[in-house]
């Protein structure tokens, strides 16, 4: 199930190739696709975050409406098993060009924190910043625990396709400790927000890829002797914190 994918990145045409990886925690092979040029694997990506989403009672941050033409999705990113069915994923969106493109600005509009996410995506932006969004894994996914798992290191591997400094991805209080197992940290300057809805004290997170963990079980959905994996001379260090 190796494929490859034709992007457009910042108004250039790159060639992304082999957009799929084998996980030996999880035993899924994780494929990176453009809706427009999987539109089957985006429609079964598509109905898993539907099923989801509506099982916990958060449909209305899912925007189903206006996410299922694929536009505002960059990539997205599945677990496919042996038998081919899809048991997760995420999607990503950008790189963004303004603050106003941001979704995780609309999160904290009007509550405490949004100059300050405003600020912080306004400094990152000429680095290259992308949000990863609409995680989802099936409740009957085999070796679930360890999908979970890969599924946060899928967020590195976007770092690596998209050439981008930057992840910005939001979660609730009980998932951060899982997506900081991939390098995420959570923002210390942004306080929580109840989204999507009260139930939920929702927090900023950001990826950078000086601060990457390392190591032999580092990111390992990232091709090994990629950008991902070594040092790059035109990342830069932000002076403001997380």
């Amino acid at each position: 199930m190796t494929r490859a994918l034709s992007s457009v990145i910042c108004g250039a045409e790159e060639k992304i190739e082999k957009t799929s990886v084998w996980d030996p925690r999880s035993e899924y092979r994780f494929v990176a696709a453009r809706p427009d040029e999987e539109p089957e694997l985006w429609s079964e990506y598509l109905a898993g975050a539907l099923e989801s989403y509506t099982k916990h009672g958060v449909l209305e941050a899912l925007q189903y409406e206006q996410l299922r033409d694929g536009r505002s999705t960059t990539l997205f990113f599945v677990a496919v098993g042996p038998d081919g069915s899809v048991s997760g994923g995420m999607r990503a969106q950008g790189p963004h060009a303004r603050v106003e493109q941001v979704h995780a600005i609309s999160e904290w509009a009007g509550r405490p924190g949004e100059s300050e996410l405003r600020a912080m995506v306004a400094d990152r932006l000429p680095f290259g910043v992308v949000e990863m969004k609409t995680a989802w894994v099936a409740d009957g996914a085999a070796h679930r625990k360890e999908l979970t798992r890969s599924l946060a290191d899928v967020i590195v591997w976007g770092l690596e396709l998209l050439d981008v400094q930057f992840v910005l991805g939001t979660a609730a209080d009980h998932v951060l400790k899982l997506w900081s197992s991939s390098g995420g940290e959570v923002s210390s300057r942004i306080p929580s927000t109840p989204y999507p809805d009260e139930r939920y004290r929702t927090r900023v997170m950001w990826w950078d890829r000086r601060k990457l963990p390392v190591g032999p079980d580092a990111h390992r959905l990232a091709r090994p002797g990629t950008a991902a994996h070594a040092g790059r001379d035109d990342l830069v260090e932000l002076g403001r914190s997380v």
